[in-house]
Parts: C-alpha cells; structure tokens; sequence
C-alpha cells in the first residue's frame, strides 16, 4: 500500500518503505529500537527484523512488538543479515537500521521527501543525532564526533551508512548488495558505497536526517573497533581501489592531523635521547591543535572545556592508531601483497546465499 503524504499531491502515490534490523543479542537497545520504528509517523511499509543467531531472546523480542522475523541460522554477520532481510523486502525503498539504534517519528517522511522530490537520489544517509544515550566519556566523545563528521560533511556522499542508510531497492539489487565476505560487522557498508560511486549513483548525506545511537563504548570495545572492524578493512579498502575521497573522517586535514600525530610520537622517542627533539615536539603539538581547533572548538560549546581537555589524549591517540592502521596495511600491500583484492568496486559481488531477487511482479 502507498501511503501520501502532506504537501504532495494526493492522487501522487510516494514510495513505501520496507525497514531492516539485523540483530545479534541486541538487548533492551533492541526493544527501544523497534518501538522507535513502529512508532514512525506516517508508518513503514513494513518492519523485517533478521536474528543472526542470538541467544538472548532477540527474535521473542521481534516477534512480540510486531516485526516480520527471518533467520540466519547461526551467526554470519550483518552483510548477510541484511541482504536477507532485502531478499524478503517489498518496498520500493530500503531503510537500514542498527539495532542499537532508534530513529525519530519524522524519520520516514524525511527520507520519503527526499526520494520522491530528487529522483536522480539512489541513496541517501543520515547521521547520529548529538546526544548520545551513553552518559560515559567515551561514548558522548565518540557519537558527538561521528555527529559532527557527518554533519560538518557535503550534502553528496561517497559511501554508504547502514546504521541509518536508505536505498532504492532496485538499485541495491542490481549492485548485488552487501559483500557477504564481511561475516563480523565491519565496512561491509562503506565497500557498498564505493560500488555505488564505482556506478555513478548518487548519494545524498541528510543532515536532518538524525538517530539516537544507545552503543556504550568502552577502551577495549572502541580501540578493537575502530583498529580491526573499521581502520584496517577500510584502509585495504582504499589501497585495493588506489582511492582516497576527500570527505567525512578521510578529508585532507584528517590526513595531515594524522601525519602530525605520527610525528609527535616519533618525535617524543627521539627526545628520550636527544633532548633538543622536545622543540621540534612543542612545534608539533602546536600544530596539532590548530589542525583540531574547529572540532575541539565545537566540544567546548557542546559539552564544556573540562569534557573537551579530557578527550583531546584520545582523539590524538585515535588519529595516532588510524594512522598507524593505513601505514602498516599499505606497507604490507607494498612489500608482499601479490594477491587479488579481496573487493572489488568495479564487479558486484555474488552472495554465496542467493537470497536476494526480484520480487516477481
């Protein structure tokens, strides 16, 4: 069924919206979830929950607030999850959400707007909104700063978000969706959108378009993360593509900042036996500082100065780590990487499951 909405034509029938959740033990973060999205206003076409092998009642927790549920059988990540979940779709656009995730009741008639008024838009992706349900310093820095990336960023994009990514349906089908190689959550959904780029689909970041993210990050959890799930794939990623965009978190001042924190911290182990070295590494940090001035800026209005001094050792040490990330698998690529990519952006990939088709019509 069509849904219409205000200020459009009422005999001008608006695209349906069929909402995906792959989950794996996804708590009470996965109830709110949920609820967020049957509370949507106007409401999705449908709700396809997909449980990836959970233990913790998950799918009792589908089944009871109302959404469609399918099975993976036993964990094979998200890639797999959500092209599952597509494969049962039937509406004309996809909405992808993370089950940590809850989106506001405006979320759908954005997103609808969007693809309905633009129809050369194939994709389109939001952001967290700026404030996180985590009270923990880790997780307000690292959701405020994923806020002010996304935010901060060109209204065209270059890859996809699935945390809250919408995509027409036809479009994703024809790309082959989600490379089912990444069986742990990964970067499964920035490889999709070079593919979408590689295919000259356009890709709009909706700045308005804002969901609450419940994730508690610790140490442990974001240091593995952001070295493992994200800073490492997706530097393979842009060796195997020979491609650097100049956007979100891989802009040019990320590049320098990273540069100088590697300086930094070559430059303090150098003054532990040449003490002149701390100069060069007063300069440096100096350096550092102005390169971080807008956002470190933006955390001090945000959150305060106490919050904003408290998070500049981690931002520096996450700059230091990414860094560090893209060096070594760029190194590793240039001295003893003969192999073919394991990706590749110019060839859809075949999912080894086969679950997604045409709807027959």
């Amino acid at each position: 069924m069509k849904f219409m909405m205000s200020g459009l034509p009422s005999n001008d029938p608006v695209p349906t919206v069929s909402l995906i959740v792959p989950v794996f033990n996804g708590g009470q973060a996965f109830e709110r979830c949920i609820e967020s999205l049957l509370a949507a206003d106007p409401p999705p076409h449908e709700v396809i929950v997909v449980d990836d092998g959970s233990s913790d009642g998950s799918d009792c927790i589908a089944l009871r607030l109302g959404g469609k549920l399918l099975h993976t059988d036993s964990r094979k990540g998200p890639a797999v999850a959500r092209n599952l979940g597509v494969g049962a779709a039937t509406g004309d656009l996809i909405f992808f959400v993370d089950a940590d995730v809850t989106i506001p009741t405006h979320a759908l008639a954005t997103v609808v707007a969007i693809f309905h008024n633009e129809p050369d838009v194939d994709a389109v992706i939001g952001s967290y909104d700026d404030e996180p349900a985590a009270s923990n310093l880790l997780s307000q820095y690292k959701n405020l700063l994923h806020h002010y990336v996304h935010q901060k960023s060109s209204a065209e994009g270059f890859t996809f978000w699935s945390a809250c990514g919408v995509i027409r349906r036809t479009v994703f089908l024809e790309l082959g969706g989600f490379d089912e190689r990444f069986d742990w959550p990964s970067i499964e959904d920035v490889e999709f959108g070079y593919r979408l780029r590689a295919a000259q689909r356009k890709i709009r970041v909706c700045h308005e378009l804002q969901v609450k993210h419940l994730k508690r990050w610790g140490p442990v959890s974001l240091f593995h993360t952001d070295v493992f799930r994200r800073a490492i794939p997706w530097s393979k990623l842009i060796v195997q593509s020979r491609r650097i965009e100049n956007g979100l978190n891989i802009d040019h001042q990320a590049r320098a900042r990273v540069a100088v924190s590697g300086m930094i911290v070559l430059c303090g182990l150098i003054a532990c036996f040449w003490p002149p070295a701390l100069m060069v590494l007063a300069g440096l940090v100096v350096a550092l500082l102005v390169l971080d001035f807008q956002v470190l800026n933006w955390f001090r209005h945000k959150k305060g100065i106490c919050f904003t001094l408290r998070i500049i050792p981690w931002h520096w040490f996450s700059h230091f780590y990414s860094g560090s990330a893209f060096a070594s698998v760029l190194g590793w690529h240039l001295l003893f990487d003969r192999q073919p990519p394991l990706w590749s952006i110019n060839q859809a990939p075949e999912p080894s499951s086969k679950r997604m088709k045409m709807p027959e019509p």
